[in-house]
């Protein structure tokens, strides 16, 4: 399997989806990818049940501070610089489409379940937080093959 050397992950509000993607590639690749997640918006802080279910398979992202693609440059990174796009949201592949146009960039969409407003009481959400990031991982290894050691 192909590890390109920079991912950039997008989903709606760089708070749930790419926030875990971005997390998992830094935790199960190391440091052999540059990885970078952003978000259409980025109205929101990086969700509470998207920190617990990460926790509970060793990865941080209390330090996560959601960014926008706009907020991308401002960071001094830019969407040319990366090998591949994944979008995790139809709303962040149409944006990631439209950026890249001008680019020789690949756009994958994989569409991964939007866990916000799923299940009644904590233990259901934290169920629903965990399958978005169950289907992020298994997505992640049939594309980039086992996590290094």
């Amino acid at each position: 399997m192909h590890l390109p050397s920079s991912v950039l992950f997008c989903c709606d509000h760089n708070a749930t989806r790419s926030p875990m993607a971005e997390g998992m590639m830094k935790a199960f690749y190391g440091t052999g990818c540059y990885v970078q997640s952003v978000g259409v918006k980025a109205d929101m802080e990086v969700d509470g049940f998207s920190i617990a279910v990460c926790a509970e398979i060793g990865i941080d992202l209390e330090r996560h501070r959601s960014r926008s693609f706009d907020q991308l440059k401002d960071w001094g990174d830019d969407l040319s610089a990366f090998d591949l796009v994944v979008a995790l949201s139809p709303a962040s592949q149409r944006q990631a489409l439209e950026l890249t146009r001008f680019f020789h960039l690949d756009v994958e969409y994989w569409p991964i379940m939007d866990p916000t407003g799923i299940g009644e009481g904590r233990e259901a959400k934290l169920n629903a937080y965990r399958q978005t990031r169950d289907q992020i991982r298994a997505r992640m290894i049939d594309r980039f093959g086992p996590p290094k050691e």
